[in-house]
C-alpha cells in the first residue's frame, strides 16, 4: 500500500482559519432507538492549515494495546487532553466554545475532554466500536468530531449488525453522535488500500465518556 502525500485544498489554505456558524446549518439524521447523528459540512473554514499546525505541533504519540492473547499496535497516533489542560490550538478553544453553547440545553453540560487521532495513511483505522466507557454504556451522551485532511469513510451500523451508513470526512466537517448512538450503533473507520494523505480527527466528549 502507498501512502499518498496530504493534499491541501486551496479552498482551505486560508492563513486565518475561522469556525462557521452552526444553527440552522446543522443538519441532522435520525437513526434507531433513540440515536442521532448531525454534520456540518466544511465547518471550520481554512481547515488545512489547522491541519497543518496540528500535525507538526501536537504531541503525538504511539499506543499498544492487549488484544485477545496478545498485544498489538493502536493503528494511528494518539493525543488526549483532559479536563482542564488547554487545548494544542486556539481555533480548538473556539470550537469547543461553539459546541457548548450550541448543544447546551439538549446535553445539559460542557464538553470536558479532547481525544485527537492521526490517521498516517490507509493502513490506520480505528475498528467497530462504541464510546461506552463511563457513562456511555448507561446514559445518552454525546460525541463531537472534527475531522481535518483527507476525506476518509466514517462508518456507522445497528450494534447488532446491518447495513452501514456512510459519511466521507474530511477538511473541517463536524459530525455529532448523540442520543443513544453509543450504546445502540456502532462506528469505524475503516482500512483502505487507496493512496490517501493524512487524516486528523478531534473528538469533544463529556465528562466521564470515552
Amino acid at each position: 500500500m502507498t501512502a499518498a502525500a496530504f493534499q491541501a485544498s486551496l479552498l482551505d489554505c486560508a492563513e486565518d482559519v475561522e469556525i462557521g456558524p452552526l444553527g440552522s446549518t446543522v443538519r441532522r439524521r435520525e437513526l434507531t432507538d433513540g440515536a442521532w447523528v448531525d454534520v456540518r459540512s466544511r465547518w471550520i473554514r481554512g481547515a488545512d492549515t489547522l491541519f497543518e499546525r496540528l500535525h507538526t505541533q501536537v504531541e503525538w504519540h504511539a499506543e499498544r494495546r492487549p488484544m485477545y492473547d496478545r498485544v498489538v499496535d493502536v493503528p494511528r497516533l494518539l493525543c488526549f487532553v483532559d479536563e482542564h489542560e488547554p487545548l494544542p490550538d486556539p481555533v480548538l478553544t473556539e470550537a469547543k466554545r461553539a459546541l457548548d453553547e450550541h448543544y447546551a440545553a439538549e446535553l445539559g453540560e460542557r464538553f470536558a475532554t479532547a481525544g485527537l487521532c492521526l490517521y498516517r495513511d490507509g493502513r490506520d483505522s480505528v475498528a467497530w466500536h462504541g464510546d461506552r466507557i463511563g457513562r456511555g454504556s448507561t446514559h445518552d451522551t454525546m460525541v463531537a468530531i472534527i475531522v481535518l485532511g483527507a476525506p476518509r469513510a466514517l462508518l456507522l451500523r445497528p450494534r447488532g449488525g446491518g447495513p452501514a451508513i456512510r459519511h466521507d470526512l474530511g477538511h473541517g466537517d463536524l459530525l455529532v453522535m448523540g442520543g443513544s448512538c453509543q450504546r445502540t450503533w456502532e462506528h469505524a473507520v475503516p482500512k483502505t488500500a487507496k493512496p490517501v494523505g493524512p487524516r486528523i480527527s478531534v473528538q469533544f466528549r463529556p465528562r466521564n465518556v470515552r
